[in-house]
């Protein structure tokens, strides 16, 4: 069954098109209003160019060369220099998916018809999106403002039939993957240049697909969660949803809620005073942590959803009034904040599951064999792998400094306030990809406390999580290649099987 193109007009893109495209392939076109405004606003720069007027970027050059005038004759050259001297970005290259989401974004930008591209220009970009030539985008070279301009520089190369690409698995010169695709590469012109590089698309992109699956985490560690509180034999009442109405944050309430749903039926968790009177924090504030991070995922993903659907290159034309604006919408400092924010987010969801883990392998705290293995001293059990997530979690506190706090002026101090927003993005997926394992070495050791002590049900949800890992991984009867379990049990974290298996189960957490 063929999916439906996305039809991209700069005004209607979700967090959910951007997953569809950059991870499912789907296929792209403009919108015949978009096609119209990109048309009308072409005119003004084209009216602008012919009349020799002063304009950023257009008739001048770029940063501290704003003040030098350009010519109508070296208006190519212009722009072909700029995107030549400005690919220098450093590093290893950026995921395929991250580079889709990247020319989608910048494509969506241009289509809502404020920077003066040509029609023909963003119709290049589509066919490479939709034909599967992916950009060599280096990672690392960008100061959040103004705007992604190296890694950008890097997809423009192989619009221009420069640079280097991934065209079906191999890594091509860009016009060797622009000749097997059928695509004619572009000569820029006027304004083109900038209007391609000048914007926060590298950095949303990379945000976007981190908020998307640290969503997905922040369920997943209410399992976790919710595992190791029947494998304690947790009390539930610190749940109850009038503890919550009382501080009704909505992440609080929601991952009270999802704890009472996943341990539905179960005969493993307790009441207060029945074996203690209260769990530690890491079991019964668990509401209150997880929720927190919820709280701030929802908030990355607002600033998200502005962020995908706005024009941030510079100058700005606006066709209507014939004007062209320099101002700053290239700054990457509303999502830099917010990735910072997030990183921290995620950074938490380790900090207490990595503490559950220590709860479940200390016979002190849990009650349990030591190390969960029941010939302690000639196996080690889960031993090293508490000090694995221990060393991921101490990773991610370095990561979780926040990078907009830092600045460093540029272009002999023209641009002299930066956002670091690409490095804020790029340090939070760094912190999800470390969270994503420890979450799953909590599964894991929650499932074979859980079989250490077997009697009594799980929950309704647990259950259904309990099963699905214990199709992949057996238990733990005495050592074994530990790392090969904790990479099984991560990629049902990361793709998904596992919380789809729960929410089947119980019901969107």
């Amino acid at each position: 069954m063929s999916v439906e193109p996305i039809r991209i007009d700069g005004n209607h893109l979700t967090v959910e098109n951007v997953l569809q495209v950059a991870r499912e392939q789907v296929q792209v076109t403009l919108t015949e209003q978009a096609a119209a405004q990109v048309r009308r606003s072409r005119e003004v720069v084209d009216a602008f160019v012919d009349e020799g007027k002063v304009v950023y970027g257009i008739t001048t050059g770029f940063g501290k060369f704003s003040d030098v005038v350009i010519s109508k004759d070296e208006a190519r050259e212009l722009q072909k220099n700029l995107i030549m001297s400005h690919a220098c970005g450093v590093g290893d290259p950026l995921s395929e998916e991250t580079v889709r989401a990247v020319m989608l974004l910048r494509a969506n930008a241009l289509s809502k018809g404020f920077s003066g591209v040509r029609l023909e220009t963003i119709q290049v970009l589509l066919d490479m999106l939709n034909r599967g030539v992916h950009p060599v985008i280096p990672e690392k070279g960008s100061l959040g403002a103004s705007g992604d301009l190296a890694p950008l520089s890097h997809m423009v190369l192989v619009m221009m039939g420069e640079g280097e690409a991934f065209y079906q698995g191999k890594r091509l010169a860009g016009s060797e993957a622009m000749k097997a695709a059928g695509i004619r590469p572009i000569e820029l012109t006027s304004k083109e240049g900038l209007g391609l590089i000048n914007g926060t698309q590298v950095m949303t992109a990379v945000g976007v697909l981190c908020v998307a699956d640290a969503l997905s985490l922040v369920k997943l560690v209410d399992v976790a969660g919710a595992l190791t509180l029947e494998a304690l034999r947790g009390i539930t009442d610190a749940f109850d949803s009038r503890v919550h109405q009382l501080r009704p944050h909505a992440g609080q309430m929601r991952s009270a809620a999802n704890i009472l749903r996943l341990t539905t039926d179960s005969r493993r968790t307790t009441r207060q005073g029945e074996l203690r009177v209260q769990d530690a924090y890491t079991l019964r504030c668990i509401p209150q942590i997880h929720g927190a991070s919820w709280d701030a995922l929802v908030h990355v993903k607002e600033k998200l959803d502005i962020e995908i659907n706005a024009v941030t290159d510079n100058p700005l034309i606006f066709a209507d009034e014939r004007d062209a604006i320099s101002g700053g919408n290239f700054h990457g400092q509303p999502v830099a904040l917010a990735f910072d924010y997030m990183g921290i987010a995620l950074a938490e969801i380790a900090n207490v599951s990595e503490r559950r883990i220590e709860r479940l392998v200390n016979p002190q705290l849990s009650g349990l064999p030591a190390f969960l293995t029941k010939k302690g001293g000639l196996h080690s059990g889960f031993m090293i792998a508490q000090y694995a997530a221990a060393a991921l979690v101490s990773e991610n506190k370095v990561l979780a400094h926040p990078a907009s706090v830092d600045s460093i002026p540029s272009s002999a101090n023209q641009e002299d306030h930066v956002s670091m927003g690409t490095i804020g993005a790029r340090k939070a997926r760094s912190i999800l990809t470390n969270a994503q394992q420890v979450v799953a070495v909590e599964l894991m050791a929650a499932c074979q406390a859980v079989d250490l002590d077997p009697t009594g049900e799980l929950g309704k949800g647990t259950e259904a999580a309990y099963s699905v890992l214990r199709r992949q991984v057996s238990m733990l009867e005495e050592d074994r290649i530990l790392y090969l379990d904790m990479e099984q049990c991560a990629e049902l974290v990361r793709n998904g099987s596992l919380l789809q298996a729960v929410e089947t189960a119980v019901g969107q957490l």
